[in-house]
């Protein structure tokens, strides 16, 4: 019977993570050689090709297969520890890879990792993408848990619903006065600056055309960072649209308005590993739990689902 030996796939899951060879062996207190052997030893065992040897170091289908295992194992292994009424080595903790959107990361997702830190031996490595993105991590076994906008649970993966992340058009009072003069028209936006998180973000350009404006032409400052992006539109850079995570304070001292139009919603949900985890189980409840408290409930969500 074939066997996946732990102490390789664990080598395997330290190549990708550092990226090379020569830092998974720094982290393994090994020589690169030695981590190319054990790798070298894997692939033999299997019959199959795990790792492409690119800087950074890219797994193939088969090595996704085997460092999800491994990552899947040490979940287990923590497990287990807990229950025996021990943490292994002294002062280590579990490494948690998760995946999250910018926005969210931003404004709700660190608190309740903060509350799972203080209860738990666990350190959160972030993996922030847009999350129309994330699901895809999950899929590949690099992250156990990640909000996503999917609401169809990735294979060997459970979802909960999160909530809606509501989005409002804002400016300064000082760019409505240049760019709005006339009241109750959003016209003059089509030749307004805005400010977009990346060139994926079609968020604004969604918005526009909700509104009945043609937003090919409009000048776009690019600032891919949310809390920066926030600050921009601030600072007057351009339009755009905000939670009100990062609006309200801002809306009420009158350093921002809102600009009309209909707001638009983006779904987020919860996806993790589908394993009977008391860990996994333990930081779905606080992230579920944090997401249905400060997101607008998923059954008012409207609009068209958008990116950031």
């Amino acid at each position: 019977m074939m066997r996946i030996p732990p102490e390789l796939a664990d080598t395997l899951a330290v190549v990708v993570d550092e990226g090379t060879l020569d830092a998974a062996a720094r982290r393994l207190h090994i020589t690169p050689s030695a981590v190319s052997q054990r790798i070298k030893t894997l692939e033999q065992q299997l019959g199959r090709v795990l790792l492409v040897r690119s800087k950074p170091a890219r797994l193939t289908e088969a090595g996704t297969a085997v460092v999800r295992m491994a990552r899947q194992m040490a979940l287990l292994e923590h497990d287990a520890l807990a229950q025996l009424g021990g943490d292994g080595e002294e002062g280590a903790r579990t490494p948690v890879p998760l995946a999250v959107n910018a926005d969210s990361l931003a404004t709700w997702f660190l608190e309740p990792l903060a509350r799972l830190s203080q209860r738990h031996p666990v350190v959160f490595e972030l993996h922030r993408d847009d999350q129309d993105f994330t699901a895809a991590l999950l899929e590949s076994g690099t992250v156990m848990g990640a909000v996503t906008s999917r609401a169809t649970a990735v294979a060997g993966c459970r979802v909960s619903g999160l909530g809606a992340m509501r989005y409002e058009a804002v400016a300064t009072p000082a760019f409505v006065e240049r760019w709005l003069p006339g009241p109750g028209s959003l016209t003059e936006l089509g030749s307004a600056p805005l400010v977009d998180f990346d060139r994926r973000d079609d968020l604004q350009t969604r918005w526009l055309a909700v509104c009945g404006i043609d937003g090919a032409r409009v000048g776009r400052h690019f600032v891919p960072a949310s809390n920066d992006f926030a600050a921009a539109v601030r600072h007057g850079l351009g339009w755009g649209l905000l939670p009100r995570f990062q609006s309200q304070e801002a809306l009420d001292a009158g350093t921002l308005v809102l600009l009309g139009g209909p707001p638009i919603d983006v779904p987020l949900y919860w996806q993790q590993w589908n394993l009977r985890s008391p860990l996994l189980d333990a930081i779905a409840d606080e992230i579920v739990g944090e997401g249905r408290r400060v997101l607008a409930p998923l059954e008012e969500a409207d609009g068209p689902v958008s990116r950031r």
